[in-house]
């Protein structure tokens, strides 16, 4: 490996891992702000692919090598270890499956990850509007390269599942214009110099006209070719990609029950709190009040910025006394999320080294009148204390960690834990004692434990419990999931669209949230125990931002023992 020493340890080969890992994906490199990435795109053809996993392989090789060495079995150096054999061995099982050749999704794809790179670009300089359009100029071989892919997996019979590419089809259609406006790369351009508009509109042009071929493509020959294909992924790819994601195995019957006895725990605490906005009342009617009744606030601009406003204060709240930041952590900015993507709310960690922070995302779905109650813990999750504060301290740190283990090798399920353990810590500290955002907090919590029962019970096709108020003894269907998780959701019914397709086409991504902040909760318990009197809660939290990616179990002995 090129940027090796003669004698690396583990840190060393996870490092080089990544700087040969961002030579092969621009993407990543501006994600990171790694110099020499602006102009390029990845290759996602079946040679691109291929590179990656070839990467990964010479990188377990040398890893072996590296731990063998003097120094390579420090704690420091196994922890590292153990992440990036971990990460990459499932990387390379994941595309032995083959799962690239069928990689469609409504929020993760190739041709999501090029639409965001864009987003990530710093626009203020004749500079950063060239590197803008050459980058656009190389949207059309990335595409090719990503059709090619998709073109391979219908030769072998790996097909994704229909929902997936008729929602991708529709996505494109808003991507590129079909519905009378101007396609979404041509207004990145509508503020470029003057000297530069013909060849930036060129180069978006070009970039429309890429993903206009591939959404034709799609609708044309790709979507009939799957039709009757299915949804689900089935017990094998789902076991597979429930490693992956979460960085353990898992019993998936033992995780199916789990989201069930929180379902029930959670029900019981929504029909409380439910009850002091409107005594007697089903809790989803409550909401269905506050959606029309409750605070709201009116207007785009005015809703990105009083989010900022509430990741401003939690800040404020807690560093010194739950938490002790360092400046460029304290930084982090609400955006609005461009149109045509899912309605998920997400967020984009911060460049390696600040330049860009680490932003919140909120899709408006065309809305412009907001109410508070879904939004408030939800910028506890996105925001602060949950991923902003995660990704920000591991980029803060990661001389001491690796960059490895503060970037590249971040374990889903770790992640998104910690943002519902945030979540559940605001109300622990009491920021959530107003009924209207605890029901809101409660409904997303249900949300996370709805997820576990059908994701785990639609790829599985699971048996729905004789205690379920819900179509006791049948077997879960996608139609079965999306008419439970309407019935036990305060969520609009575009967000529970968006979220069941996402669902089938991330298969075992969204159990994740609370598979993980059941671990945190449990290490955070037993460092408690072990400690007694003298555990002191925002040591413990410093300890444990610091510790890098970990998967599950792992993060639990660590968790443990801080």
């Amino acid at each position: 490996m090129s940027s090796l020493t003669s004698s690396p340890l583990p840190r060393q080969v996870a490092d080089a891992y990544v700087d040969e890992l961002v030579a092969l994906d621009p993407a990543l490199g501006t994600y990171l702000g790694a110099p020499g990435s602006a102009r390029r795109l990845p290759d996602h053809s079946p040679a691109g692919t291929r590179a990656l996993a070839d990467l990964a392989r010479r990188t377990l090789a040398a890893l072996a090598e590296a731990e063998a060495r003097p120094g390579g079995d420090s704690p420091q150096e196994r922890r590292c270890a153990r992440l990036l054999r971990d990460r990459l061995s499932a990387e390379i099982e994941i595309h032995e499956a083959g799962e690239h050749l069928r990689a469609v999704s409504n929020i993760s794809s190739p041709l999501h990850t090029i639409r965001e790179t864009f987003t990530l670009m710093p626009l203020a300089t004749a500079e950063d509007h060239a590197d803008l359009a050459a980058r656009l100029r190389a949207v059309p071989a990335s595409v090719a390269g990503y059709r090619a892919t998709l073109e391979e997996g219908l030769a072998a019979g790996l097909l994704a599942g229909p929902r997936q590419v008729e929602t991708v089809i529709g996505q494109l259609g808003t991507w590129v214009g079909d519905e009378g406006g101007s396609s979404w790369f041509a207004q990145l351009t509508v503020d470029g110099p003057a000297d530069q508009r013909a060849e930036l509109d060129a180069a978006a042009g070009e970039a429309t006209a890429a993903f206009a071929q591939v959404r034709d493509w799609l609708r044309d020959t790709y979507a009939p070719a799957v039709e009757g294909a299915p949804d689900t992924v089935g017990r094998e790819r789902y076991a597979r990609w429930a490693r992956y994601w979460m960085g353990a195995d898992l019993d998936l019957e033992e995780a199916y029950a789990y989201g069930w006895s929180e379902f029930h725990r959670l029900l019981a605490e929504m029909r409380a709190e439910a009850g002091k906005i409107l005594p007697d009342t089903d809790p989803w009617e409550v909401l269905r009040h506050l959606e029309a009744h409750g605070t709201v606030v009116e207007g785009v601009d005015e809703v990105r910025a009083w989010l900022q406003s509430l990741m401003d204060e939690a800040i404020r709240a807690l560093d010194g006394t739950h938490f002790e930041l360092a400046e460029r952590v304290k930084r982090v900015e609400a955006h609005i999320a461009p149109p045509g993507g899912a309605s998920a709310p997400y967020y984009t960690a911060p460049t390696e080294d600040f330049s860009r922070p680490g932003r919140t995302w909120l899709p408006t779905m065309g809305l412009t009148r907001f109410p508070v109650y879904d939004l408030v813990s939800t910028w506890y999750h996105e925001g602060v204390p949950g991923h902003h504060l995660q990704l920000a301290q591991w980029a803060h740190i990661a001389d001491t960690l690796s960059r490895y283990q503060a970037t590249v090798g971040m374990v889903s399920a770790n992640v998104e834990g910690w943002a519902l353990y945030a979540e559940r810590l605001m109300d622990e500290l009491g920021f959530l004692t107003d009924p209207e955002r605890r029901l809101g907090y409660l409904d997303a919590q249900m949300m996370r434990a709805v997820r576990v029962i059908i994701d785990t019970g639609m790829h599985l096709e699971l048996e729905i419990p004789a205690d379920s108020p819900f179509h006791p003894g049948e077997r879960w269907t996608p139609e079965l999931g999306h008419a439970f998780f309407s019935s036990h959701s305060g969520s609009p019914a575009t967000l529970i669209d968006s979220e069941l397709i996402r669902y089938l086409g991330m298969p075992a991504q969204a159990i994740g949230y609370k598979m993980g902040e059941r671990t945190w909760l449990a290490g955070r318990a037993a460092a408690r125990a072990a400690r007694g009197d003298a555990f002191d809660l925002k040591a413990w939290h410093m300890a444990a931002l610091s510790l890098g990616s970990l998967g599950l179990d792992d993060l639990l002995a660590e968790l443990s023992v801080l």
